[in-house]
Parts: C-alpha cells; structure tokens; sequence
C-alpha cells in the first residue's frame, strides 16, 4: 500500500477534484499550491514575496530574508509533512522531489485539448477562444515552473507511473481507479489487517476492534451510495460509509483523522438523509466509540 500520491494535472482534466476526492475518499492530508501559499510560505515571505510567487514560477528561486530559497522552503515542508502521515500532493514538482520514495505513486492526469476546453467552458461559462487561452497558459506556466526549478520535461512520461486519460471516464470512475492504484503496490502492514479485511488507516482498525470487544457483527465499507448526477446521468458525488452493523441496520461514518473534512462529511450525511431517508447513518469521531457501543449494547440488552 502507498503512502504517498503525487498528482501532476492538466487544466481541464478533473486533475484537480480528483486528487481532492482521493484524499477525502482514502482520509489522508492534502497539500497543493494554495495550501502552501497560505499555510506555509507566510512563516518567511512577505505578502509583496506571497503575490509574487503566486504569479511567477521563477520566483521560488529566489532567497528569503530567512536565507532559504522559497523552493528549498517547501521541499522542507513537503519532506516533513509525508514523513508524518499518508498524503496526496498535487503539483509543486512533487512527482521529483519524491521520485525515489520507496511508497510513492507519480500520477498524471491528462486529457484532449478538445475535451479539456468543452469542460473549461461548461465549468466557467466561457466562450471557446478563452478557453483554449487559459488551456495554453496555465500548461504553458506548469511546465514553466518544472524547468527553472527541476530542470526537468513536466511532459516526460517517464517522471509517472500511471497517466490517467479522462476524456470519457467520469469522476467517480477516476477515483475508483486510483483507490485500487493506491493499495496495489504491496499487502498492507499487519497493524492494518483485520482477517481478511485491509483497512484505510489505523483508526478504523482501532474500531473494528472495539465493535470485536463488544462482540458486534459488522462489515467494513459494504455499500456505496451515490448522492448527485450529471446531466448525462453519471455519478458525480457519492457516500461510502466506513462500517454496518448489521444488527442494528447502521452505518457508520469515522471522522478521526483529518478535522478539514467533517464539514463535508456532514453535508454528505444531509443529502444521503434527504435521498435515503429509510437508511440510518451517522457520523462517529473516535472519542465518541465506546460511548455509541455502549448505547447500542444497552439497546441490545433491552431488546433481548
């Protein structure tokens, strides 16, 4: 199993919802360009320093006041950051700073110009000429950016692993892909397996022995339910709860990890009620385990 995703994406190509699905999806941290320019990069740049690196590639050459250059800076914090826990980066010239992480994964999302332009279009309502514009410029500026910093081709199929065409599969189609992509490369630690069963991360693991304490039955990721359609009838958004509890027709959503995503979770939870009403669902975080078991042990008793 992977530790680390590195996603280099063409404009127009989802690239970017799906490195964001993917680390919503597999609950791991998720860094990009903006993350760093607004949570790391103002610890040495000022905003004069901020605007311009947000404009200009070549600037992450230059030194700080601290002596470190803004590129230096970054690679830093990109090194402490997956040292620390699973993640997904997406550009930064993540897929060279970690081209010889042992559990690393380099992908490219990629799509037609054609294809990339209808979706900049639909998505931002533009006229055709514009979208071809921004399509030119902001490729033009990632490759920019690989080759004053890395010296190196951003279009060189060499520097990924897998390169992804989106032009005829949907988002969630994209995501299951890479799920499977993300725990190909090798069986997961012991600390991760349960039986048969591999899971995510260490707090689900954590739960199912807590549902084994209580000597409750359950299944890990049984169903998955789709929760929004595009025009064309596929599925752009869907919920996957983590565990059901068969006995008391449950599902079961942790939120342990990354606090960021609650809010999406829970906006998630809203519409399954909406769309499922009949279905009961509810959304845990870990200091919360035994006091739900034992409510449900107490029901248990009762019923019996």
């Amino acid at each position: 199993m992977k530790s680390l995703l590195t996603f280099s994406r063409e404009t127009g190509s989802m690239g970017d919802q799906i490195a964001k699905g993917l680390a919503h999806d597999l609950d791991i941290s998720y860094f990009n360009r903006e993350y760093a320019l607004r949570n790391w990069l103002p610890e040495i740049a000022t905003k004069h320093e901020l605007h311009m690196l947000e404009e200009s590639p070549g600037y992450f050459l230059k030194s700080s006041a601290s002596g470190i250059t803004f590129q230096e800076f970054i690679e830093r914090k990109l090194n402490s950051a997956v040292s620390e826990t699973p993640a997904i980066i997406s550009g930064l010239g993540a897929q060279i700073i970690f081209r010889k992480h042992t559990s690393a994964g380099h992908i490219k999302i990629h799509g037609s110009i054609a294809r990339r332009t209808q979706r900049l279009m639909k998505e931002h309502n533009l006229i055709e000429d514009d979208a071809k514009r921004i399509l030119e410029l902001t490729d033009r500026r990632h490759k920019k950016y690989i080759h004053l910093l890395y010296h190196e081709d951003w279009s060189n199929s060499l520097l990924y692993d897998l390169i992804l065409n989106t032009d005829n599969i949907t988002l969630e189609e994209s995501l299951s892909i890479l799920k499977n992509y993300y725990h190909l490369d090798q069986p997961a630690p012991e600390s991760l397996k349960n039986g048969t069963v591999i899971f995510k991360n260490t707090s689900e693991e954590e739960f199912a022995k807590v549902l084994d304490l209580y000597d409750f039955e359950w299944d890990y990721e049984p169903r998955t339910f789709p929760l929004e359609w595009d025009i064309e009838g596929n599925i752009t958004k869907a919920f996957s709860p983590d565990f059901y509890l068969p006995k008391f027709d449950t599902y079961i959503e942790l939120t342990v990890m990354n606090q960021k995503y609650t809010q999406d979770k829970k906006k998630k939870l809203s519409l399954m009620k909406k769309l499922y009403p009949k279905i009961n669902v509810s959304i845990v975080y870990k200091n919360d385990f035994h006091n739900l078991l034992e409510r449900f042990a107490k029901w248990e008793a009762i019923d019996e």
